[in-house]
């Protein structure tokens, strides 16, 4: 690999010219699927804890609100997550094209 460099015995320099963007978007996709899990979890527990408050129809209410929390956001998020990944990764081989990528040091 050009530009390698060795800083202690065993270890060496490399650098990340390039990544596949639709990879790091699937991988943003599985993030954002997961976080809006956690979020849709919230916003349900929410929707039915106030739902509980208003009475017998605001229960109703609540427990759509918090079923439709449930699927829609790990769906919104995953989208989300894999559009923004796909735009990040394609700046990011623009970039590390002009200013030669991410340095890691690998054993």
């Amino acid at each position: 690999m050009q530009g390698q460099e060795y800083s202690q015995v065993g270890e060496r320099t490399m650098r990340i010219k390039r990544v596949d963007p639709v990879s790091v978007a699937k991988l943003n996709g599985v993030f954002g699927v997961v976080i809006g899990l956690i979020y849709g979890a919230i916003f349900a527990l929410a929707s039915l804890v106030g739902g509980g408050l208003a009475g017998k129809q605001g229960g109703i209410v609540g427990l759509m609100l918090g079923v439709g929390a449930i699927i829609f956001m790990p769906i919104f998020c995953g989208v989300l997550g894999f559009i923004g990944g796909l735009i990040g990764a394609l700046i990011y081989n623009v970039i590390s094209g002009i200013v030669g990528g991410i340095e890691i040091v690998v054993e």
